[in-house]
């Protein structure tokens, strides 16, 4: 572990490789698991203000558990999630014609219809952020369904931290990441010795 500000981020976003390898996954991380995707206090009124946008690339599942349960929920613990189908599927998540889950929001986004990518968190998976009232904690998650994430991320020598650059970037800003390349850097002259 190692702090950059007002975050501790776990070396294993440095140690371990990961690209997103849909055609094998077809996108289980967003219908597997037992709770929506996390949400930020910060993006619930722009969950509420996109959805007219969004509601249009959404199956009729996911628009059914929307209406029902809103554009977001608070579970019992006081977190904020998406809304699940049927306590599975996420309510945003559309499918292509192979089948590969893909983010309703993200199509709309894509689409030139919002500005808004998708959540953070999903932006940023396979890491995840834990805020406590001092710091944020940064760790990579593991979870056997990205395997071969991983075997394509070590075959393409792509470390989680640069998979996830982008999305570091927006929740932490550019600085924050510079200097998390410079550990990077130092890390790897590490490894190498």
């Amino acid at each position: 572990m190692f702090q950059i500000d007002k975050t501790i981020v776990s070396e294993e976003i440095i140690k371990n490789d990961f690209v997103c390898n849909l055609s094998a996954c077809k996108g289980a991380c967003c219908i597997d698991g037992e709770a929506g995707a996390p949400i930020e206090p910060g993006e619930t009124k722009i969950m509420e203000e996109i959805y007219a946008e969004v509601e249009p690339f959404l199956r009729e599942e996911g628009k059914k558990a929307i209406k029902e349960q809103g554009v977001y929920v608070i579970t019992e613990n006081g977190e904020i999630e998406t809304p699940l189908i049927d306590g599975a599927d996420c309510a945003y998540v559309v499918f292509d014609t192979r089948g590969t889950a893909l983010c309703g929001i993200e199509e709309a986004y894509n689409a030139g219809k919002i500005s808004f990518k998708k959540p953070v968190s999903c932006h940023l998976y396979p890491v995840r952020v834990d805020d406590y009232s001092s710091f944020s904690a940064v760790n990579y998650h593991r979870w056997h369904i990205c395997d071969d994430a991983c075997s394509l991320g070590a075959e393409l020598q792509v470390p989680v931290y640069k998979f996830v650059k982008d999305a570091l970037i927006r929740k932490f800003g550019e600085n924050w990441y510079q200097e998390l390349e410079k550990v990077a850097g130092k890390f790897e002259k590490g490894i190498k010795k």
